[in-house]
């Protein structure tokens, strides 16, 4: 029982707070350092490999999706749409990483990287300079100035590409003009990830709970991992599919040409 004048986080207590952080800490970079390696061996192998990863993970999100439906909504039709919609919200996404690996691992870890990217400029950023933020009532953390500094290091990362390969072309217009389209690729999509890290939070707070499962040991679940990603590929998935549905409109065929 603490004593009548004590406050919790105080004396005794306030010392042990900081050690009990570290093994927190410890337990979300192993975590972290294995999604790492799962991912990255799954990627570098592709074929059948990557595609079940990429179903493991589609699998995960669904579960911890239904979970999170079924806590806040009661009515048949609504759950049926939501679950719907998760189908299609995952499975777009998931079409895209599978299409992105055919065209070689580097496809596939651009946009994981632009998501990564505006993770790490909108913590910064935003604990350097605060501000106003944007959805107070869904996630208190996030500012407009992360969002800024979110957007400006997912166009740099964006950038790196052009860079590289900007001494194998003698076009220096073409190269700045790609650059200009590269950078304005990252920043969109530095806007659509931290879009669906709001809109999984927004289904944490409709559910009333923190994370969207256990799964990952530090991490909460699959679903609070890939959120930014998720949406992101779920756009380009959008695009692919439009392009597809264009292709066989038009009489064309989805298929290569024999050679």
């Amino acid at each position: 029982m603490p004593l009548p004048n004590s406050r919790p986080g105080s004396g005794a207590l306030a010392g042990a707070e900081q050690p009990a952080k570290q093994p927190e800490l410890a337990v979300r970079t192993v975590s972290a350092l294995v999604m790492v390696a799962l991912a990255g061996m799954a990627l570098w192998l592709g074929g059948r490999v990557w595609a079940l990863f990429v179903g493991l993970v589609a699998a995960g999100v669904l579960v911890e999706w239904s979970k999170l439906v079924l806590a806040f909504t009661q009515h048949l039709v609504a759950r049926f749409l939501w679950h719907l919609g998760g189908l299609i919200y995952v499975g777009a996404a998931c079409l895209a990483l599978l299409i992105l690996r055919d065209m070689g691992p580097g496809a596939v870890a651009l946009p994981l990287l632009l998501v990564i990217a505006t993770d790490v400029g909108a913590y910064f950023t935003g604990r350097a300079f605060g501000g106003p933020r944007i959805a107070p009532a869904i996630s208190p953390s996030k500012t407009w100035s992360g969002l800024a500094g979110g957007m400006a290091a997912a166009a740099a990362v964006a950038v790196v590409p052009v860079a590289i390969f900007a001494g194998q072309t003698a076009n220096a217009a073409g190269v700045g003009t790609l650059a200009w389209q590269m950078a304005l690729f990252g920043m969109i999509a530095a806007v659509v990830a931290q879009a669906g890290d709001f809109f999984e939070s927004w289904m944490k707070r409709r559910a009333g709970v923190k994370d969207s499962g256990k799964l990952i040991p530090g991490h909460g679940g699959v679903f609070d991992r890939v959120d930014g990603l998720l949406a992101v590929q779920f756009v380009i998935g959008v695009f692919f599919l439009v392009v597809m549905g264009v292709t066989v409109a038009s009489g064309g065929s989805l298929l290569p040409s024999p050679a």
